[in-house]
Parts: structure tokens; sequence; C-alpha cells
């Protein structure tokens, strides 16, 4: 009997808007010809990503090779989520060539890593590559660094935000430093040998913008994580698990916006006033037949009519918050209510 070959699998992680699903989005677009599947991860049960991705579903990658797993991070579910989807998606027939993994912003690669390592995985799947998406912008704002003392020692406690973007970092078999064109050249590598002088081994940094990078850059690098764990050091490789205590997540739901740049206006306030990491989701905006589709990180929004309602959709208001523990869901929920 002949062995079918492993599936490849690419685990495309990054911080919360470092622009992971846009460059899924690209891939999608630009597969040349690869019967491509993908796992979603969301920290928040609104699912922005996933519906994006559908959206733009291609003959490469029909909407069925779709799967979303929603409202908590892959590394903390591996076995009740992401083994039943990789089965899912075993079962489609064709195959898939090659399977995409989306992480969650706050996801850690090394759990999911790890569970290619069971012996009912490895024998049909391995990791291609670990992808680690950095918002250059974020990165040269201070975003992941904490602050020294007024004394000039180190802070006295530790940065959630700094441990998980640099474990997602010490993963990676390739960094895709994104969004440069909201930083200088000279700024770009700055930021690259920063990132270089933090990796505990060779990494190739590659500059883009908008997630646009050729397919063959991201896959068949045969990188065979699973075999090479002890090289892809961790923070929390001392814990048995990883529950994301240091972070709040919840849903906003609004009434229609009247005048989207008002709105755009108030979510900037409201990131400000309350240290928000990301908001994301879809709005009604009155008499407009358009959906109005929001992306924040901090306090850089985007936002555009995507598509048009459906005709038996609920034109409902969501948006997913997501902050550090603590999060003022109260008074940012007031906030949003607000005329």
């Amino acid at each position: 009997m002949i062995l079918a070959a492993k599936i490849p699998v690419t685990i495309i992680t990054g911080f919360l808007g470092a622009g992971k699903t846009t460059l899924i989005r690209h891939l999608l677009l630009n597969a040349q010809g690869r019967r491509l599947a993908l796992v979603i991860n969301e920290f928040g049960d609104v699912g922005v990503d996933g519906e994006l991705l559908r959206h733009c579903a291609a003959e490469t990658c029909p909407a069925d090779n779709i799967i979303e797993l929603a409202n908590g991070c892959i590394c903390c579910t591996v076995a009740e989520d992401f083994m039943p989807a990789i089965e899912a998606l075993l079962k489609r027939e064709p195959r898939p060539d090659h399977i995409i993994i989306e992480t969650s912003g706050l996801a850690l690669p090394k759990p999911l890593i790890k569970a290619f390592d069971w012996p009912e995985i490895r024998a049909r799947l391995t990791v291609d590559g670990v992808i680690a998406v950095v918002d250059a912008e974020a990165l040269a704002s201070g975003r992941f660094a904490e602050a020294s003392r007024a004394d000039g020692n180190a802070p006295a406690h530790d940065n959630p935000l700094e441990e998980v973007y640099e474990d997602q970092l010490l993963s990676a078999d390739l960094i895709l430093l994104n969004k440069c064109d909201l930083v200088s050249e000279a700024r770009q590598h700055a930021l690259k040998a920063e990132i270089a002088a933090g990796m505990p081994r060779p990494v190739k940094v590659i500059s883009l913008r908008h997630g646009v990078v050729a397919p063959d850059v991201l896959l068949g690098l045969a990188a065979g994580a699973e075999d090479d764990l002890a090289a892809r050091p961790s923070h929390h490789d001392a814990e048995e698990g990883h529950d994301h205590d240091d972070f709040d997540s919840f849903v906003a739901d609004i009434a229609p916006v009247r005048d989207p740049a008002v709105f755009v206006a108030q979510l900037r306030d409201v990131a400000a006033r309350h240290d928000v990491l990301r908001m994301k989701g879809f709005v009604e905006v009155a008499g407009k037949p358009m959906r109005l589709l929001v992306q924040a990180v901090g306090g850089r929004i985007q936002h555009h009519f995507d598509r048009a309602w459906g005709a038996s959709e609920a034109r409902t208001s969501r948006l997913v918050v997501i902050g550090q523990k603590g999060l003022a869901q109260a008074a940012i929920l007031k906030a949003l209510a607000a005329p």
C-alpha cells in the first residue's frame, strides 16, 4: 500500500491587527492552482475574518474548505476545536494541497505546533512553516515594549502584549514586517534589525505593504516545525496551559450609525480613553444599502462599505472589542451608544 504524502500546513500568526487576514485574502486570490483549505481562529465571537475570506472564496479554496473557530484561542483548545476541524478538512474530496491556519491575534503558536507531533496528526500533516506577521507602525510606536521606569531600570511587572508578540516571533520560520507604508524606509531597516537581534536563530524578515507577497515566498518552506520545537523557545514553556487571563473581550451591539465619520471619531476617542487594542465588525449605516466594515488597531481606524446587505440578512451592527484585563465594558458601551 502506498501511503499518501503528508499535507503541508502553514501557520500564520501575528498580534491583533497585524494584517493576517489581508495576507491570506491575497494568497487565496493568487493560489496559482493550489487547492487550499483554511482554519480561521478568532478571539471574539464576531466572525469578521471568516466572513471576509468566505466572500473571496475561489475555485481553489471553496467556502466548504474554510472552517472558522470563534470565541477562543486555538492554542488553548487544540484537542476540542483544532482536531475536529482538521478531521473535517481531511475528509474533503479532492484533498487539499495545502492547509492554512490563521491563529487569533492573542494565540501562542507553540502549543499548536506541538499538536503536529501527535501520532494521529504526524502521519498525515507537517508544519511547512510558521509565518509571523508584524505591524510595523505598532512596533515603531512601542506597542510591544514596556516603557522603562524613571530610574532607568526594567519595569517591575511583565508586559503581556510583549510576551505574546515575542512568542509569535520566536516560533517563526519567516517574519513579514507588514504595513511598511506607515513607516519610513530608515525606520523599516531599524525595525528589522531590532527583530533580528531578538531572535535565537536566523530568520528572514521581509518588508511588505497591504499583505502583498508572492505565494511561493510563503508556501513550500519545508520547515518541519514539529521536529524543531527546541529551537522555538516560549515565555510559557514551563506552563501546562495558557488561559489569556491578561486580556478581555466583549461584543458591542450598537444602533444604526447616521454618519460614519462621526462614528469613527467616537471609536478613536474610545480607543484612546480606554486603551483598546482592537475593534472590528460590521455596522449598519441608516439609509444605506451597503454594510460598513470597521477595523481598528488602537486609534488607527479603517472603514469602508464592503458589500450590500443580503435580502434576508439581519442588518445588525456588532463590534468585537479587545483590550487588556480590566477593560471598561460599561463605559465603552455607553460611549458607543452616544448619538
